[in-house]
């Protein structure tokens, strides 16, 4: 009975029925209460007309839970039906929340009281302004700052409103209103600032009050970043904010103000100031803060204001010195402030603060990198010399004129902060992703069970800036660090954390010094490393030594290279620690064996001074024993970094000695199981032998990714066998499945056998992937899996089904390419229907096999398009909905790979003899799907790939591309002249029909601007983002997404950048050429 009371909205709505009802949904009730209230709440909220109650409701209601939800309908109404209303609507709105909000605001006790009320009003308000101010309410800026003056409190909370006004229309604008519309708030917001900053520094001036002057404070924060200069340097708002800084209940605010004007970018016209106002802040500084203080404790005992004065007083530093340390560079009193302002910030840089810290790294960063300066000036020989392989000393006498003499002037001047900042980063280095072993919270040594990104981020950082320290000082960075190591093998300074540091540091200036330089330094690091690790006692400290040792060898190739007795010495301590079951050592040893042997391998197959064999051939006499601890993933491991050893051998016949005595051991098994099974082939259904086999194969396979073609003899040698006990076990899945239902698939007896069937899939793949393209390797092994694997396939019931086999397929596609092309009829034959019925009837089950079935289908419309043309008109249909069906997807690969495969299609249809009859099946379906999931906010990520779709099709109707007409001539009988007159007006239809809210003008403006700028892409995208804006679908929310193709130019740039200062990149991580010359 009441809630068809509350439904009925032709009269105004029971209030105090209202307060009930809410209170029902917020209290303590039964659930059933609950639910019933928020049916109602839910139905009010949905209703057009509810928003007609919103001023009769606040007016009588004092809960603020019903005061909320009225706001938020309204809230609805002002964000997509504001201009659709009449005027005398939205003026009477516009006036009466600016009435409740002056009358609650004008007395300090309702301020106070209803503050997060009035809040909410004020944000309201702000949403109401962004459509309605300028041009249908001009007087707004001139009636805020007059009321401001009629209370204090008032003046608090037209402050609140001018920030929240900044905020809305600066910072959180992009992807919520359209540019021209930013563009227009922009413009009238400076043209009124005079008002609003005559406000400001009155209130500052005049009011004792200390909640008025936080408040200013802060909206002056907000606005600073944008308002014309003039109003900072050429008023007094400067000298009154650093007078309110020496004042302790505004000293954060004000810290925060100056450091918005410190962050400020522009010619040098204002230079004189920026200099007054540092000497002047760092005089006061001292006074806060003598420069004596031990910053990390006093951090570490202080109260939050204090922590956050800190944090504040880094984010100064950083802002004044990122634009304007060059003009603190010329007298001795500047110069003499400047020394002091980067000694407090290396000081704030050991506070023990995650945040602190990586502001202060983030400048440091730039810093080093301008001192050091290849873009700007003198070009740095060594990475000219790194570039061509050549050694060179640092400067050249030649270029020590002009430009390159400034430079030198510049680094002797900051030569002092660097030295420090080089012992900063070496005591504070974070850990590299090839570590895996660490203390845990207990002081216990384990092993890494998760990564953490943002160490690695940091690590990142902290390694580019340590790079270019050592590039600006090789000798003092070479000092320090080899003093520091001595004082732990002293023990004056021995703990784990200061060997971990000093070697993640050692470690990461891989490259950037002369090869001469590198030897010798290194050569007294392993020294004393390995001394280090004979003299200490303890398991943990032993672990932790060996971490390092492995860490630091892992990132100098090149002096492994040159020197082999050391590069032996550190593969035999490898082998040593495999035996070594400490957590994560073995782990560790086997990664470090594999990238050391990934880089070294010729060393290894070439038999060196004073050995009488290969190294290699040593390893294989010997490596039942060294494996012999191992784990099986970390024998698989090993048998990889070997096949890499044995793949640089270019001998045949040794290289296949090699292969045969490597494979021995998994080998010997395999024949005994195989012999076992032709006696007795119950044999092959224990797990014991079933797990041996997956072991056998999981060992090929991992030879098998190093090897390549070369890997043949072995792989032949299996293979028919393989696929034998494929089918055997294919046969068991199936017949397990239709006996034990569903969950027969769940068993670990049934999990096992698959395994055995995927990494059997897995080893023909990795082959055939990494075998070069020989069609007769494909001749004699795709054949042969017709029966036993895509027959298989396509006999199992869809829970044995493995995706593998459709990944295997599009591998061998995308292989041997147009040779496919008659088989694909059989390939289409075995797993089209059947997989197409696993995947449609819903968006989750059987998520590999979706995957994957889109990368077979991208695979054949890419190499064997032919056999595409040839399929029934059915099978074309089935092949475009299963696409459509990919794109709609919500998982992204799978939208993203449907996507790719649809303008593949697109493509090779265009220029097909059937371009007429295709698009006239499917042009207007494809659009309407396109425009579907553009404008689906869970859609985003696939942004640029629908505009490429769009911008494909319109350019078809455009060009004329498409002879025959589009619109079915039988029903509709309006001649259109071109195909491109009926798409404009097939898409004017469709969106106006899906976006109600936009007029005709709008929708019809849109598509005219599409058709325009076909030829332009990035045009194109700007065009339809504003759209997407504009109606309404992308606001409030995350639009990174629209704006992802930009972002990845950038970082190809700064790759590039990289690869000119020799050691950015490390040198494990280079495609390097020189393996081993």
């Amino acid at each position: 009975m009441a809630a068809e009371k509350l439904r009925d909205l032709t009269q105004p709505i029971d209030v105090p029925l209202l307060d009930a009802t809410v209170a029902a949904f917020y209290g303590t009730g039964s659930k059933e209460q609950r639910s019933a209230a928020d049916q109602i709440l839910r139905e009010l909220q949905n209703n057009p007309d509810m928003w007609l109650q919103v001023m009769h409701i606040l007016q009588n209601t004092q809960n603020l839970n019903t005061k909320f939800f009225a706001l938020q309908v309204l809230e609805g109404v002002i964000k997509y039906k504001w201009n659709a209303l009449p005027t005398e609507q939205r003026d009477g709105m516009k006036n009466f929340i600016s009435d409740v909000i002056v009358q609650l605001s004008s007395n300090e006790a309702s301020f106070r009281t209803e503050r997060l009320y009035v809040n909410k009003l004020n944000i309201i308000l702000v949403q109401i302004l962004k459509h309605e101010w300028p041009a249908r309410w001009r007087s707004f800026i001139p009636d805020l700052v007059s009321a401001a003056k009629a209370s204090e409190s008032i003046c608090e909370n037209c402050m609140a409103i001018l920030k929240l006004l900044s905020e809305e229309v600066f910072d959180f604008s992009r992807g919520e209103m359209t540019q021209q519309k930013i563009k227009e708030l922009k413009q009238s917001l400076n043209s009124e600032f005079q008002l609003i900053h005559e406000l400001c520094l009155y209130v500052l001036s005049a009011s004792q009050r200390t909640e008025l002057i936080r408040a200013t404070l802060s909206t002056l924060h907000a606005f600073l970043t944008w308002i014309p200069l003039g109003y900072i340097f050429e008023s007094p708002l400067l000298e009154t904010l650093l007078k309110f800084f020496s004042l302790l209940a505004y000293r954060n605010l004000t810290l925060q103000c100056l450091t918005e004007v410190a962050a400020l970018q522009f010619g040098n016209f204002y230079d004189a100031q920026y200099i007054k106002m540092y000497n002047i802040f760092m005089i006061q500084l001292q006074s806060i803060l003598p420069p004596t203080t031990n910053i990390p404790e006093a951090y570490a005992h202080g109260s939050n204001e204090e922590q956050a004065f800190i944090q504040n007083l880094a984010l100064f530093f950083t802002s004044f010195y990122k634009v304007h340390i060059r003009i603190l560079e010329f007298t001795q009193e500047n110069i003499s402030a400047l020394l002091l302002g980067l000694e407090y910030l290396i000081s704030i840089s050991y506070v023990d603060d995650t945040e602190v810290f990586k502001v202060c790294l983030d400048y440091w960063n730039v810093l080093v990198s301008e001192l050091f300066d290849p873009h700007r000036s003198l070009e740095s020989p060594a990475a000219a010399a790194g570039m061509s392989g050549l050694q060179v000393p640092m400067p050249l006498p030649d270029m020590v004129d002009g430009l390159g003499s400034q430079l030198l002037q510049r680094r002797q001047l900051y030569a002092a902060p660097m030295s420090k900042l080089r012992t900063l980063m070496i005591s504070r280095m974070a850990k590299p992703e090839e570590v895996l072993i660490v203390e845990d919270e207990n002081g216990n040594i384990v092993r890494e069970t998760m990564k953490d990104n943002d160490v690695l981020v940091q690590y990142k950082i902290m390694r580019e800036t340590l790079i270019y320290l050592s590039h600006l000082d090789h000798d003092d960075t070479e000092k320090q660090m080899l003093r520091k190591l001595s004082k732990q093998l002293s023990g004056e300074d021995w703990t784990w954390n200061n060997l971990n540091t000093l070697c993640w540091a050692i470690g990461s200036i891989s490259g950037s010094m002369l090869e001469e330089q590198e030897n010798r330094f290194l050569v007294m690091v392993i020294r004393d490393l390995l001394n280090l690790c004979e003299i200490t006692r303890g398991k943990d400290n032993k672990a932790v030594i060996a971490s390092n040792i492995m860490y630091v060898v892992g990132q100098y190739p090149r002096f492994l290279r040159a020197h082999w007795k050391f590069l032996k010495t550190v593969v035999n301590k490898l082998f040593e620690f495999m035996h070594e079951t400490h957590p994560g050592v073995q782990d560790m040893a086997c990664d470090t064996f594999l990238k050391i042997v990934q880089k070294c391998r010729r060393k290894f197959v070439i038999t060196q001074v004073g050995e009488n064999e290969p190294f290699v051939s040593e390893l294989l006499t010997g490596l039942p024993t060294t494996i012999a601890d191992l784990e099986p993933h970390q024998i698989h491991a090993f048998y990889e970094s070997v096949g890499n050893m044995v793949q640089a051998e270019s001998d045949t016949q040794k290289r296949d000695e090699y292969l045969q005595r490597l494979m021995e051991l998994p080998n010997q098994k395999w024949l005994e199981i195989i012999g076992q099974a032709r006696q007795n082939v119950d044999f092959l259904k224990e797990q014991d032998v079933i797990r041996i086999v997956l072991n056998i194969l999981q060992t090929n396979t991992s030879v098998a990714s190093s090897l390549g073609t070369y890997f043949l003899p072995q792989i032949s040698l299996i293979f028919l066998d393989m696929l034998n006990v494929y089918r055997m076990y294919s046969e068991l899945i199936s017949k397990s499945i239709a006996e034990g239902g569903p969950f027969a698939s769940r068993t670990s007896f049934v999990k096992l056998l698959r395994s055995v069937k995927r990494e059997t899939l897995k080893l023909i793949e990795t082959f055939l992937d990494k075998a070069e393209d020989q069609p007769q390797i494909g001749k004699q092994f795709v054949p042969p899996m017709f029966d036993p694997v895509l027959g298989d396939y396509a006999r199992n019931v869809p829970d044995a089904r493995e995706s593998e086999v459709l990944s295997l397929f599009a591998t061998i596609v995308n292989k041997y390419k147009a040779t496919m092309v008659e088989d694909v009829p059989r390939i289409f034959e075995a797993v089209f229907q059947c997989t197409l019925e696993m995947i449609t009837k819903n968006f989750e089950d059987y998520p590999e096999h979706r995957l994957k079935f889109f990368s077979l289908l991208r695979a054949i419309a890419t190499h064997c398009f032919p056999a595409l043309i040839c399929l029934s008109s059915e099978q074309l249909k089935l092949v475009m909905d299963s696409i459509i069906w990919a794109f709609r997807h919500t998982e992204r690969n799978i939208a993203e790979t449907g996507l790719i495969l649809l303008l593949e299609m697109l493509k090779k249809f265009e220029v097909s003899e059937f371009c007429n009859q295709f698009y006239q099946s499917y042009f207007l379906t494809i659009e309407r799907e396109i425009f579907a999931v553009l404008t689906d906010t869970f859609h985003k990520p696939g942004f640029k790939l629908h505009v490429l779709v769009l911008q494909h099709l319109f350019c078809l109707a455009e060009t004329g591309a498409i002879t025959q007409p589009l619109w079915d001539v039988a029903t509709n009988s309006y001649p259109y002249p071109n195909n491109a007159a009926f798409v404009r007006e097939f898409t004017i239809k469709l969106l106006s029909t899906s976006f109600p809210n936009m007029t005709a003008a709008e929708v019809t403006h849109f598509v005219n601007g599409l058709f325009q700028s076909t030829n332009d892409l990035s045009a194109f995208k700007t065009h339809i983002r504003d759209f997407l804006v504009q109606s309404k679908e992308f606001s409030a929310q995350d639009n990174k997404d629209l704006y992802a193709e930009e972002a990845a130019a950038q970082k190809e740039r700064e790759r590039q950048r990289m690869l000119s200062i020799p050691g950015l990149i490390a040198p494990n991580e280079l495609q390097d050429e020189m393996v081993d010359s």
